[in-house]
């Protein structure tokens, strides 16, 4: 899979830019543990029901809420998860939090080996054809991740 990373600045959302969604799924979650283990039952569901495979975008959606609950939680602001499907057949996760000033870094081997964490970001690298964050609105940013659902061809 395509392991590039796109930095964009001072952008909102991205998919005002992409296609228009055909199918779009937006759900605010608590930044909690729980709400991180939502965000992921949630997203099977509406992938169910779009007829849509869960995997990888399950795991996807399982790193990226984990991370905004770890590393972008403000206390008593949610995160939001969003599920687009654009006309080119692709699936945009996006997982927004209120913490802007902390931006992902990809950085190898963080930790070492054995850590039993800091891995969360290469396995969402691995999983999706395409991810990267924008910044903004605001304090917030999202981190974002894309599967091509017809095997990228």
């Amino acid at each position: 899979m395509n392991q590039r990373i796109a930095r964009i600045s001072s952008s909102v959302t991205g998919l005002a830019a992409d296609p228009a969604p055909v199918l779009r799924f937006s759900v605010p979650l608590s930044a909690t543990c729980r709400g991180a283990r939502l965000a992921r039952l949630l997203a099977t569901e509406q992938l169910r029901s779009w007829g849509l495979p869960f995997d990888p975008a399950r795991l996807i959606v399982a790193e990226l809420a984990a991370n905004a609950v770890l590393h972008g939680r403000v206390p008593g602001r949610s995160f939001r998860l969003v599920l687009a499907v654009t006309r080119p057949g692709t699936l945009r996760i996006e997982v927004t939090d209120t913490r802007g000033d902390r931006l992902p870094v990809r950085t190898p081997g963080v930790g070492g080996p054995l850590a039993e964490s800091g891995h969360g970001l290469l396995l969402v690298a691995e999983s999706a054809d395409r991810w990267g964050v924008e910044e903004g609105p605001m304090l917030c940013k999202t981190v974002w991740a894309e599967i091509d659902l017809d095997g990228g061809c």
